[in-house]
């Protein structure tokens, strides 16, 4: 682990202020209520595998050392902590997605409620396209931890940069960890927004093609957007 690489494939940052952006995303991650105590997880890209906050450490607790490196093929170097007990679908993300460098996932309230009833996030709305296409998808759950978890994943997210994971929370992709965590916060909101919106009985989805509009748009809305 001694080369140089951006979360971004472009910026080059050392690994030691990876780990530190880690944590502070980790921080940023639990102060801003998306998730509780030490339940949800980050990780960014590093040389051929990935770079993970640890499993069950408290992120006021967490040190730069205490990231941990997984490389592609899974296997975690000696004398490491032990690294979350997710990191099959932060692995299987990566694989999947290599345009995207930066993982967020979480126990956010109304996502999860939206989770655990098994409820994708239609295109009630067309910020719904934030995610790269016409829904947040919700894949089938898994026991957390697995392969079978990790593959369900993996298939959400091939062409969205978000998705529900049934009876579990979210998980959020980004070109870096800043956007990951502003789209997982950007799918909370949205999951609290649509579950208010099913109170009222009254749904009015938008068709395919104005959500296809609003994802070409997206695309080069300003120089920020996470869908070009």
């Amino acid at each position: 682990m001694t080369g140089v690489t951006g979360v971004t494939g472009v910026k080059r940052v050392s690994e030691k202020a990876l780990r530190k952006e880690v944590i502070a995303t980790a921080l940023s991650m639990s102060r801003s209520g998306l998730t509780a105590g030490r339940s949800g997880n980050v990780s960014c890209r590093f040389e051929d595998g990935m770079l993970i906050t640890p499993s069950g450490k408290r992120y006021e607790e967490t040190e730069p050392e205490d990231i941990v490196f997984v490389a592609a093929d899974g296997s975690v170097p000696k004398a490491q902590a032990k690294p979350s007990s997710e990191w099959h679908f932060h692995l299987a993300a990566y694989h999947a997605r290599p345009d995207r460098s930066a993982v967020v996932h979480t126990h956010s309230t109304h996502a999860t409620v939206l989770a655990c009833a098994h409820k994708p996030i239609p295109a009630f709305h067309y910020m719904v396209a934030v995610a790269g296409g016409k829904d947040i998808p919700c894949v089938p759950y898994a026991t957390f931890g697995t392969e079978e978890l990790a593959r369900h994943v993996a298939a959400g997210l091939k062409d969205r940069d978000a998705c529900l994971m049934a009876n579990h929370g979210q998980i959020a992709l980004g070109k870096s960890l800043s956007y990951a965590l502003e789209l997982a916060i950007e799918v909370e909101v949205l999951a609290e927004q649509y579950y208010k919106v099913m109170s009222t009985g009254a749904e009015h989805l938008l068709s395919d093609d104005e959500m296809r509009k609003v994802v070409e748009k997206f695309k080069s809305y300003g120089k920020n957007t996470e869908l070009d």
